[in-house]
């Protein structure tokens, strides 16, 4: 069959053009508001390059589009880039681990889409990226990577992953409401009210009126009780608005082979994982989610993600914690989450407590040289590492079970991690000249994931950790047999 070789749809350079007016926008307003009356010679050049700049890069927009052209050939997509310096890139369907779709406004309003499939290498280049794709042609090439590069002779698009998937979780008004007051997004409002106050009062006399204002109200208290009700209401109603943007329409399903999350309201997004491409899962507990029952669990892939995609790979990150533990238990059985782990034993808190607080040290040193009357900040910079180093301590605990490694740490934000041997790529015992003298040392579990994914556990005995050297050594060497006898 004789492949298409497409390029991206031609709205990609409109979308580029909106991406150089909000780039270029704060050049524009100073050099042609700010400076609207100025004669300067480097103001009048700053405008002649400024329209050089936006009139180069408007001609390489255009040769970017006509340059750029993708085909999917066989078992794999066939890359083909570059204006002065071509390039071609093939990826094979095996490599790709997980794909990551974004629907903003804009692609909205043009039924568009845009397409992010990550791959598991640790290259710059590892992702294949897709700004701008029809729905049907996303759908096209999604489906020939579900069924290895065979193509469906339908006209029809194929909705792919939907048949079998179980919806384990959508997100409604109420935990909308409670993740708006966990992420504290409501008191986005009294930073802006307080920059307003400020540009305010560099074009009047804001000081003299606002404490006449303070005295009268003062007067008046029950003015000030409805001022601040109001300020409230405001703020949890754009907190509100902000979290149902973000997180409206949450929905986490799955099939036999993988997980679903989508999210969004006007700006969509969606992750699809294969179960299979799952390194490891990390429960996290900031402070007010731990007070709240709250929990995130994340799940760590291969493929390197941006920040908003490790975002959208992470299940609801407002959930109650057994809810959390449960749908893992449904969604990843392979990966049990337990509560009671292993502690460590007294003696790893004096080591915590005896390890030298470089951070303290250099602190007051650089006080005591540049502003000595400040030096007390040092004392309360050795309270907070100390009480840290406490907190590090209760908190932290472990346990080995049959097929599983599960790490807790963290005092503030409380951290779990959970993965499985089959999972881990390395495992490495340290012990500094302090931790031999309490016969102790630290674990480092290596995941594969782009960037690497390192696990440490700092405390454990030398026993322990021997075992769990051998563990690993002994799992691996199983594992290593077994695909010999498959093959």
């Amino acid at each position: 069959m004789t492949q298409e070789v497409k390029r991206f749809h031609p709205t990609w350079m409109m979308f580029e053009v909106v991406k150089l007016m909000k780039n270029s926008i704060a050049i524009f307003l100073f050099l042609f508001v700010l400076k609207i009356n100025s004669t300067s010679d480097w103001i009048l050049w700053g405008r002649y390059l400024f329209f050089v700049g936006v009139g180069w890069t408007l001609i390489m927009i255009l040769l970017k589009w006509i340059s750029y052209r993708y085909e999917v050939v066989g078992d794999s997509i066939v890359l083909k880039e570059g204006i002065f310096v071509k390039e071609h890139r093939t990826v094979s369907f095996d490599k790709i681990q997980n794909h990551h779709t974004k629907t903003t406004f804009l692609h909205k309003w043009l039924g568009l889409t845009s397409l992010t499939l990550e791959t598991g290498t640790s290259l710059e280049e590892a992702s294949v990226y897709f700004p701008v794709l029809t729905v049907d042609e996303k759908e096209r090439i999604l489906s020939r990577i579900e069924n290895k590069g065979l193509e469906i002779m339908v006209n029809t698009p194929i909705e792919v992953g939907q048949a079998g998937r179980e919806i384990h979780f959508r997100s409604n008004k109420r935990d909308l409401l409670k993740a708006s007051f966990t992420s504290l997004s409501f008191l986005a409002i009294f930073p802006l009210l307080s920059t307003v106050y400020f540009n305010l009062a560099d074009f009047f006399n804001v000081e003299d009126t606002a404490e006449g204002a303070l005295d009268y109200m003062l007067l008046h208290w029950w003015m000030l009780i409805i001022l601040f009700v109001l300020a409230m209401a405001i703020s949890v109603g754009i907190g509100y608005l902000q979290t149902t943007i973000k997180y409206g329409n949450y929905e986490i399903s799955d099939d036999q082979e993988r997980i679903y999350i989508e999210k969004g309201v006007g700006s969509t997004s969606s992750f699809v994982i294969q179960k299979q491409k799952v390194q490891a899962v990390v429960v996290e507990q900031s402070m007010i989610k731990r007070l709240l029952g709250l929990a995130s669990v994340k799940l760590i892939s291969i493929g390197a993600m941006k920040t908003e995609e490790q975002e959208t790979s992470s299940l609801y990150p407002f959930m109650p914690k057994q809810e959390a533990y449960q749908l893992m238990e449904t969604l990843l059985p392979q990966y049990p989450i337990q509560e009671k782990m292993d502690r460590f034993p007294i003696k790893v808190l004096w080591y915590k407590l005896l390890v030298p607080y470089y951070f303290t040290i250099t602190t007051a040193i650089g006080l005591f040289i540049f502003k000595r009357e400040w030096i007390w900040i040092a004392g309360i910079v050795f309270a907070i590492s100390l009480i840290t180093r406490i907190l590090d301590y209760f908190f932290t605990s472990y346990l080995r079970q049959e097929n599983t490694v599960q790490i807790r740490k963290g005092g503030l934000t409380n951290e779990t991690f959970i993965t499985h041997y089959q999972r881990i790529q390395q495992v490495s015992v340290e012990h500094s000249w302090l931790q031999r003298k309490f016969g102790i040392a630290s674990l480092y579990f290596h995941n594969r994931s782009n960037p690497l994914h390192i696990s440490e556990l700092h405390g454990v005995s030398k026993e322990e950790a021997s075992e769990f050297f051998n563990w690993f050594k002994e799992k691996r060497k199983r594992l290593v047999h077994r695909n010999k006898k498959i093959s």
